[in-house]
């Protein structure tokens, strides 16, 4: 079991960064990839970020390539996503996942309950 609880949201004006992290509780945090996943008003889930278990390899969305980077800390057990030039359309609630590597929701077996963050123009 790993419980996943998110921080770090808020209001931001378009330009600026914000930095949102993910603490799990659990042993078996460090044998599983983490993602970030978000969703916009009125829209789909969409895959954002994730990491494998090691930190050895990561994967972005098209969308936020360059902008956005992930990383975890397995000794603090836990996830970060650093998030920078946001842009109005990346507001969303975000949310941080356990599971296997991929882009997919269904990779994923753990969730926390999402952080809003708002970029405003």
């Amino acid at each position: 079991q790993v419980q996943l609880v998110e921080s770090g949201g808020g209001l931001v004006q378009a330009g600026g960064s914000l930095r949102l992290s993910c603490a799990a509780s659990g042993r078996a945090f460090k044998s599983y990839a983490m993602g970030w996943f978000r969703r916009a008003p009125g829209k789909e889930r969409d895959f954002v970020a994730a990491v494998t278990w090691s930190a050895g390899s990561t994967t972005y969305a098209d969308s936020v390539k360059g902008r956005f980077t992930i990383s975890r800390d397995n000794a603090k057990n836990t996830v970060s996503l650093q998030m920078n030039s946001l842009k109005p359309e990346d507001t969303a609630v975000y949310y941080c996942a356990a599971g296997a590597y991929g882009v997919s929701a269904g990779d994923y077996r753990y969730w926390g309950q999402g952080t809003q963050v708002t970029v405003t123009s």
